[in-house]
């Protein structure tokens, strides 16, 4: 690996934990319903605090894979801090917002999930603007 950053750390960090989490997440739910009542119907807790059923943890496995790749490079490591940071914090506020605690038919979230959205959608933003960018090396 070239040189470190805090985005490539998050994306290490974050991405290995996501992976985990999605493949612990199995565990306690790999139901796949749809609809609120559904979803509630297939939803568990992790360690008793986050809501988890099949699609969520789908979405941590990828979302962590795909972290670990752009991890491989500076440009991919910002790139992906920002965007995640930035559906994170969307997601937080739609999940704070939301009354029926389930997310486009598909995906539980309880308030831990939002506060715990919250705290990675701002540490990416974090982590990719205190990285900097990289420029492509000029040709001769």
């Amino acid at each position: 690996m070239a040189t470190s950053s805090p985005a490539r750390l998050y994306c290490t960090l974050v991405g290995a934990v996501l992976v985990i989490a999605g493949i612990i997440g199995f565990f306690y739910s790999s139901g796949f319903d749809t609809g609120v009542a559904g979803v509630r119907a297939d939803t568990d807790e992790v360690f008793g605090i986050l809501g988890v059923n099949g699609w969520h943890n789908l979405v941590h496995i990828a979302l962590g894979v795909l972290a670990l790749a752009a991890a491989g490079s500076p440009s991919g490591a910002r790139m992906y801090c920002l965007g995640i940071g930035l559906v994170y914090v969307v997601l937080a506020i739609w999940g704070f917002i939301d009354g029926d605690g389930v997310i486009l038919g598909l995906v539980p979230l309880n308030d831990e999930d939002n506060v715990l959205h919250l705290i990675l959608g701002l540490t990416g933003l974090a982590a990719g603007a205190a990285t900097p960018r990289t420029e492509a090396p000029a040709s001769a």
